[in-house]
């Protein structure tokens, strides 16, 4: 049967992907410093690159002289990222991109010829990324939600302050001409958001953490009290599932037999709770302060070098970029498009920073 024109177009997308994630896994081999790890690193790269030689074949061209893609500047990217978090935190990165293109893979003429491999390198990427459990019971339960909510308080945090202060420095600059005004204001905005930032999440996630510990407590109590009315509750639970009565009972009984498993299992049926998933209250405080800090030091930077007319224009480029690359960020980890998601981060913190400069123009020329 012959090829069509929209076969080889996904053959291609599969090809570059091959060849870029060959290049990654590669790089990450040469920084690991963990020889085991580095060895695992150089397999996928190596997996990679037979995967590209595939569908070089399939397209009809040779797949012998196929070679990682160059990542450019990326490369810097990647080997800054690393010495900041590490490989292990870039793994669980790795493993929303396998993720998006389990999507493409389900469209392929043939998806069980990736479907193996695909598997395989699941299971590598999970075992790097979470070294200390089992790949193959490991859920991700959500990336932003993961790590108890501190990723997705840095994520946030580091978007609101970028917003916020490069609209606050826009504000002040379309006011004033003087560069240590808009210093002042755009230092006060930082340490002023990021500490109410680290306030907010702590205070937020140590309520809900309390309430999820007194539901913990109050099951727990429960199931101490009056087991044989929890194990029927609990056979309920897998009567609703489609067991009949019989097989509900038998595993319901299984399960309490284990007074922690029981817990778990009555958390999540009763309250979709996991213990796991609680979280440290400070380490998201932490992680949301140090984040906005990131984001909104970014539009401040240029004007601690002076006043002159191009600072202006620096912080607007320095913080449009950081726009970009943190709109794609957060749509390469919910899985949409990731130009439409830095698009659409540039046009609303675009708006937000034309307004406020707008506005402190007229406030500043009616002052004057």
């Amino acid at each position: 049967m012959a090829t069509t024109a929209q076969q080889i177009a996904i053959y291609r997308r599969f090809l570059g992907i091959a060849r870029r994630s060959a290049a990654i896994y590669g790089s990450l081999a040469r920084m690991e410093q963990d020889s085991d790890r580095a060895a695992v690193f150089q397999r996928l790269s190596d997996n990679e690159l037979e995967h590209a030689a595939q569908w070089s074949e399939l397209i009809g061209e040779s797949g012998r002289n196929v070679f990682p893609a160059r990542l450019g500047p990326a490369s810097l990217l990647l080997w800054l990222t690393t010495k900041m978090i590490g490989t292990t935190f870039i793994a669980r990165f790795l493993i929303r991109g396998h993720e998006k293109n389990l999507h493409e893979i389900s469209r392929l003429p043939d998806p069980s010829m990736m479907a193996d491999a695909a598997r395989e390198q699941e299971l590598a990427l999970r075992r790097l990324a979470y070294p200390d459990e089992d790949p193959v019971d490991h859920h991700e339960g959500g990336f932003l939600a993961g790590e108890g909510g501190t990723l997705r308080a840095a994520v946030l945090g580091i978007n609101d302050g970028l917003v916020s202060n490069f609209s606050l420095v826009m504000g002040v600059a379309g006011g004033t001409g003087d560069a240590q005004f808009v210093v002042l204001a755009g230092v006060a905005g930082l340490l002023a958001g990021a500490f109410s930032m680290a306030a907010g999440e702590y205070i937020s996630m140590r309520s809900q953490k309390d309430v999820y510990e007194n539901i913990v407590r109050l099951e727990r109590a429960e199931l101490e009290l009056w087991p044989e009315r929890e194990m029927e509750e609990l056979a309920g639970f897998f009567e609703e599932k489609g067991l009949s009565r019989e097989e509900a009972l038998t595993v319901a009984d299984r399960i309490s037999k284990d007074p922690e498993i029981a817990l778990d299992t009555h958390l999540r049926e009763e309250f979709g709770l996991n213990r796991d998933d609680l979280g440290s209250p400070w380490a998201a405080a932490f992680a949301s302060m140090t984040a906005f800090s990131i984001g909104a030091i970014i539009p401040v930077f240029p004007y601690f070098f002076g006043d002159s007319g191009i600072v202006l224009t620096l912080s607007a480029a320095f913080s449009a970029l950081a726009l970009v690359v943190v709109g794609a960020g957060l749509a390469w980890m919910s899985g949409i498009n990731t130009a439409w998601g830095g698009a659409r981060m540039l046009l609303a913190g675009g708006v937000a920073a034309a307004v406020t400069f707008g506005v402190g123009a007229a406030i500043g020329e009616t002052i004057t």
